[in-house]
C-alpha cells in the first residue's frame, strides 16, 4: 500500500445517491422556473457544493434562488433517500479491508454534514466513518473544484497530500483533487472515464478499488 489515507467522495461513491438527489434538484429548478433536465442536472452540478446551483443559476438569469430553497431541497432530498437510498455495492467490503490493512480513510464530500449523516445512518455507513473521518463542503470556504476540502481532510488527518488518494466519480471533484497533489481514482459505476479528466486510474466497481487499495 504506497498511500497514507484513502479519502471517499460520498455521493456516488459510498451511497447511491446522484440519481436520486439530480432528479429532485432538476424538477424542483423547473418547478422554479430554471428548466432544468436530468442531464442538465448531472452535468452542472454533480460533485458541486449547493451554493454552486445558487451561483450558476444567478449568473445565467440574474435571478436568486428563494431564501429557503437549500432547506426545501434538502427536506426532499432527506425524504427520497429515507425511500430509496442504498449503499454503493461492495464498499463495505472495501472498507472492512482497510481497516484490516490499518490503512486510515475519510470522506469528504461536497454535502452538508447533515446530508451525510442521513445517507449514512440510511445506510449503516455510520458504522464505518466516526466524526473525526468525515469532511464536508462546510467545513471550507471553498468547495469542489477547489481543492480546500481535500486539503483540510488531510490536515485533519495528519497525512500530506502527496500520501494521499481520492476516490471520485465526478469531474469537479477529480479536478479537486488534481488541484490538491492527490493522486484521484475515477470510479466509472455511473460517470464515464473520459469525463474523469486527469484521473491516475478508473474502476468500474469496489472489487476493482480494494485490489488497487490493499
Amino acid at each position: 500500500m504506497r498511500y497514507e489515507l484513502v479519502i471517499f467522495d460520498n455521493d456516488g461513491v459510498l451511497v447511491d445517491s446522484e440519481p436520486i438527489s439530480n432528479t429532485i434538484l432538476a424538477g424542483y429548478l423547473t418547478e422554479l422556473g430554471h428548466p432544468t433536465s436530468y442531464d442538465d442536472s448531472l452535468r452542472d452540478y454533480m460533485g458541486g457544493a449547493l451554493h454552486r446551483v445558487h451561483d450558476l443559476v444567478l449568473e445565467r438569469t440574474g435571478q436568486r434562488l428563494p431564501e429557503d430553497f437549500d432547506e426545501t431541497f434538502h427536506t426532499r432530498v432527506f425524504a427520497a433517500f429515507e425511500r430509496e437510498l442504498q449503499a454503493v455495492p461492495g464498499v463495505t467490503e472495501v472498507l472492512g479491508k482497510l481497516v484490516a490493512e490499518r490503512v486510515p480513510y475519510c470522506v469528504a464530500s461536497s454535502g452538508s454534514h447533515e446530508r451525510i449523516r442521513v445517507g449514512h445512518r440510511k445506510t449503516g455507513l455510520d458504522l464505518w466513518f466516526g466524526e473525526g473521518s468525515v469532511f464536508s463542503a462546510q467545513d471550507v470556504g471553498r468547495g469542489k473544484p477547489a481543492p480546500d476540502l481535500f486539503l483540510h481532510a488531510a490536515e485533519r488527518m495528519g497525512v500530506d497530500p502527496e500520501r494521499c488518494v481520492v476516490v471520485e466519480d465526478s469531474p469537479l471533484g477529480v479536478r479537486a483533487a488534481l488541484a490538491a497533489g492527490m493522486d484521484v481514482y475515477g470510479f466509472t459505476a455511473m460517470t464515464p472515464a473520459e469525463k474523469l479528466v486527469g484521473a491516475h486510474k478508473y474502476v468500474n466497481d469496489m472489487g476493482e478499488l480494494a485490489a488497487l487499495l490493499v
